[in-house]
């Protein structure tokens, strides 16, 4: 079974933080984007094995949207 899921990596201080934000907890790091990118998707295919067949076919076949906004601030 195929399916998308998001994932959030944000650059800090000490490297990469990486999130899954429909698997709730799913997360780790890295110190480069290549390290946290690897960890993450090892981390949703571990999360993923502990759910039972239902939970996967609902998880896997939202639809999810995702884009960026441009803000002003003043």
């Amino acid at each position: 079974m195929q399916g998308k899921l998001t994932v959030i990596i944000e650059k800090d201080d000490y490297g990469y933080f990486a999130y899954c934000p429909e698997l709730k907890g799913c997360h780790t790091q890295g110190e480069t984007f290549e390290e946290a990118m690897t960890n993450i998707k090892e981390a949703v295919e571990l999360y993923i094995e502990t759910l039972d067949p239902e939970e996967k076919v609902l998880l896997l076949n939202k639809d999810i949207y995702s884009t960026s906004l441009e803000v002003a601030v003043g």
